[in-house]
């Protein structure tokens, strides 16, 4: 088990979660809230696991991209994690099926889609570079028991990243 292979799967998961909404019938509001509910969930859940288990140990062990340090790489990934959160909130602001409702997962789906494809080219790889096989097993242990435990949801909670780089330099 390795937490960058793990996290490359919830990727396409996530992927194939917003494709699945795409094809729910749009007069269905109940297939709809399900879904994105469930969609949210997984969203945040996985977000959280990042961020209690794999990006302190990016900034233990990682050393950065070529555009920046593994700081910048932190901070640019928990305010990435903010910007979906901020944008499945919106989603609570309209009724399912709205054209309001629509825009704000078209965001939530937009800032994924961003996060995800930076995640996959800088800090997974900076991770699989510098973190031996023993310790990427480790924490993928510790990320799949989290969400184990909160399959059904957590709270949103935004995190300031320079905070957050603070707590766990």
């Amino acid at each position: 088990m390795d937490i960058t292979e793990i996290i490359l799967h919830q990727h396409d998961e996530q992927r194939r979660m917003f494709a699945y909404l795409d094809e729910m019938p749009r007069g269905d509001n109940e297939a709809l809230r399900a879904m994105w509910d469930r969609l949210a969930a997984f969203l945040e859940v996985h977000a959280e696991g990042e961020e209690k288990y794999f990006y302190p140990q990016v900034l233990k062990l990682g050393k950065g991209n070529p555009d920046g340090g593994v700081h910048d790489e932190v901070e640019d990934a928990v305010s990435d994690h903010n910007e979906i959160r901020d944008a499945v909130r919106k989603t609570q602001d309209h009724q399912v099926g709205t054209d309001e409702w629509w825009t704000a997962v078209w965001e939530a789906r937009k800032a994924n889609d961003d996060h995800m494809a930076e995640e996959e080219r800088e800090d997974l790889l900076d991770f699989r570079h510098h973190a031996d096989l023993q310790t990427r097993h480790d924490i993928a242990v510790q990320f799949l028991t989290y969400e184990a435990q909160h399959a059904a949801g957590i709270p949103i909670r935004d995190k300031d990243p320079e905070e957050y780089i603070d707590a766990h330099s």
